[in-house]
This record gives structure tokens, sequence and C-alpha cells, in this order.
């Protein structure tokens, strides 16, 4: 389900977060925006495959380890390997239907 909870997000640079089992948006505007409600959706599917708890806990540690190692947090969260699946395959509104199970793993960096 896709709601719009611009008070949520009014202070942040987010325009939506995937919360289980809701991607947040911003504005109205950006329901009509395919690529980002998709973007929001893989992490959907993230969250699912790892029970929703054991993704927030991964992604939080996963920010931290690259943030101390780059000590900017900007492009930590840039290198977390959901994000870098989500980013990846956002424009390909079709991912989701041939996407392999865990297939974040593959954007794992060492």
């Amino acid at each position: 389900m896709v709601v719009v909870w611009s008070r949520l997000l009014k202070n942040t640079k987010i325009n939506g977060i995937a919360l289980f089992p809701l991607v947040i948006l911003r504005s109205a505007q950006d329901k009509q925006d395919p690529v980002l409600i998709n973007h929001e959706k893989i992490h959907l599917r993230q969250q699912l495959e790892l029970l929703v708890v054991f993704f927030y806990i991964w992604y939080v540690v996963e920010y931290y380890i690259w943030y101390f190692k780059l000590r900017n947090a900007a492009q930590a969260y840039r290198r977390i390997s959901f994000e870098r699946e989500a980013f990846a395959n956002e424009s390909e509104l079709q991912y989701l239907r041939t996407r392999p199970f865990w297939s974040f793993l593959k954007y794992r960096r060492p």
C-alpha cells in the first residue's frame, strides 16, 4: 500500500521510504513516479525475504560499517547492498517479476 505522509518526511531529503507493509511518500505527486515506487517495492521484497526485522538490523549494521570506512553519510547510504540493488534496478519496472530470492547479496562489496 502506498500512502502520502508528508509530515513524516517533512524535514528530510527523503521522497519515499518502505516500512513494511507501506510505502510512505513525501508528496502526492510522487505516486506518479514509477521509478520511485519500484525502488521502494524492491525494498519491500527485501524486507519480506529477511522477515522484516532482520532487514532493518542488517541495513543499520551495513550502513555503520560503510560510514566508519568512508566517514561520509551519503556515500555510506549508497553503498548499502539493499540500496545498491534498488538503485541498479529501479528503472526496470518488471524487475520484481524475475528477481531471484536474496538478490541483494550479489550487491555486497568487500
